[in-house]
This record gives C-alpha cells, sequence and structure tokens, in this order.
C-alpha cells in the first residue's frame, strides 16, 4: 500500500466514526424524548382534569347548609314551605358554586350530625352559608331551631331539645371560617309558646360574631305568616338578589327592603351584619 492509499483509508475511518457518533447521539435523543413524553402527557392530563371538576380555587370554596322541617307532630298542620324552600335555595346555591349539604325534617341527631359534616369541611378560607326554615323559638337571649322530634312543654325543653343558631356560629368561628352567612325563615307563630310561663313568639335578637351577616325573616320578637305561594317571600326575593351576581349585604338588604315594600311594612325582615367586606355570592 502507498502512501497516498493509506491517507484516504485513515480519511474514510475518521468519516465513519463521525457518522456512527452522530447516529448514536441521535438515537440516544430520540430515546430521552420518548422516556419524557408520558410525564409530560401526565401533567397535561392532570390539568384537564382539575378544569373539568369545577374545583373552587383557594380562598373562595363556599360550603352551605340548608335545613327545612315541615312535618312537626305539635303543629295543627305541616309546613309546606320550609322543604320546597330547602330545595329551591338548594339548587340556586349549587348553581353558584356551593357545596351544599340540605337535611329536610330533620331529628335533633340530624341536626347535629349535619353540623359536624360542615364543621369538617369549613377552612380558614371558607364562606359558610346556614339556611333554616321552619319554627324557631327564643328562649333568654338565645334563638333556637325546632327539629321534628322536639317535644316542648316548657321553655327548658327548648333548650333540650333545639339547636342553637348561636352554638352553630360558634362552631363556625371556631373552625376559622372567612366568612358567615345565616338565614332564619324561622320567625312564625309556633305551638309551643303558649306553653311558656313568659309568653313570646319571634326570635330573640342575634348578634353576629366578627365577620357574620344574619337575615331574619321579621324583626326580633315578630312573626310573620306565610305567603300562599310555593316559596316564602323571605327565599323568592332572596333567590333574585342571589342572582344578581350582588354582595351577601347588598343581596340581604336588598331583600329586606322588597319584602317590606311588597307586604307594606306588615313584614319587616332583619338585617345584622359585622362583615368586614362584602362577599359575592354569585358566580
Amino acid at each position: 500500500m502507498n502512501l497516498r492509499q493509506l491517507q484516504i483509508s485513515r480519511r474514510t475511518i475518521a468519516v465513519c466514526v463521525a457518522v456512527a457518533g452522530t447516529v448514536s447521539l441521535a438515537i440516544g435523543a430520540h430515546a430521552a424524548l420518548n422516556k419524557r413524553t408520558p410525564d409530560v402527557t401526565k401533567g397535561g392530563d392532570k390539568a384537564v382534569s382539575t378544569e373539568l371538576t369545577g374545583s373552587i380555587p383557594a380562598g373562595t370554596s363556599r360550603l352551605a347548609l340548608i335545613i327545612g322541617n315541615g312535618h312537626y307532630p305539635d303543629a295543627a298542620a305541616p309546613l309546606a314551605q320550609p322543604i320546597n324552600d330547602a330545595r329551591t335555595l338548594s339548587t340556586a346555591l349549587r348553581r353558584e358554586g356551593f357545596d351544599v349539604d340540605v337535611v329536610e325534617d330533620a331529628t335533633k341527631d340530624d341536626m347535629f350530625r349535619a353540623v359536624e359534616r360542615m364543621k369538617a369541611k369549613i377552612r380558614p378560607d371558607t364562606v359558610v352559608m346556614l339556611f333554616f326554615g321552619g319554627y324557631g323559638v327564643q328562649v333568654g337571649r338565645e334563638s333556637y331551631m325546632i327539629p321534628v322530634d322536639a317535644t316542648i312543654w316548657k321553655e327548658a325543653d327548648v333548650k333540650r331539645t333545639g339547636v342553637s343558631v348561636e352554638s352553630v356560629l360558634d362552631a363556625m368561628k371556631e373552625r376559622g371560617a372567612k366568612a358567615k352567612l345565616v338565614v332564619l325563615d324561622a320567625s312564625r307563630r309556633n305551638p309551643y309558646e303558649r306553653r311558656f310561663r313568659a309568653f313570646s313568639h319571634g326570635l330573640a335578637p342575634i348578634s353576629p360574631p366578627e365577620n357574620t351577616i344574619v337575615l331574619t325573616s321579621a324583626t326580633p320578637g315578630k312573626v310573620a305568616d306565610d305567603s300562599k305561594g310555593a316559596n316564602s317571600v323571605l327565599v323568592s326575593e332572596l333567590i333574585n338578589n342571589l342572582t344578581a351576581q350582588a354582595g351577601a349585604e347588598t343581596a340581604f338588604n336588598k331583600t329586606r327592603v322588597a319584602i317590606s315594600r311588597a307586604s307594606e311594612g306588615e313584614q319587616v325582615p332583619s338585617v345584622s351584619s359585622s362583615l368586614l367586606e362584602d362577599i359575592k355570592l354569585g358566580g
């Protein structure tokens, strides 16, 4: 082999080595890309899944406990509106993004279990609403929601068998709820009050703890007659304002004014607020 042939052979070997190295790099890069692809796809699927589930971003989680009691053994006839109201309001709140727990014709145990379920879900960023429709009774300075299995002959029985609104507010506060919204459609003349030594009706004034708003269907110590519609005027007007993208304080006050005007002052709901900022209900 002469010198020229030797140089050509060396050049050919060098080219072959370079080509082989390039091919090896390309194969390695392709393999690495294939190895990473499932991770990217997995992350993408997770993002789509979160969006599709409609999860509420941190800081805007909303809970509602809705109780409608209509069938009281001591009453002359069942109350039709509280259960209708519970169902109608539950549908409206779910549409607005609330996680709703609805209980109908609740016994005392049912109500306590529902409150415990609510407490377990409350976080520091939670806006929580309590709605009660049925009979409410004031004893002393507290207002009590009456379960359907209550046996009441004297005022002490109310404390024993009823559920204090203030106690539920305390539970919300202890769990650190961001804001507390309470709607009480319970200012009805109840079948128990004439059994008491100290006759009273309606609800007691409720002093809202920090960042709380309370709407009742009548002013403290007053009663309101049920309308003839399927739903109470309180719930009907509240839902009208709920779907208007209003804040809680605005919606509650508009509800109060609308009912007062429509009844020509015969029924004047009460709004008590200690909200630090208006809480958006819709959307």
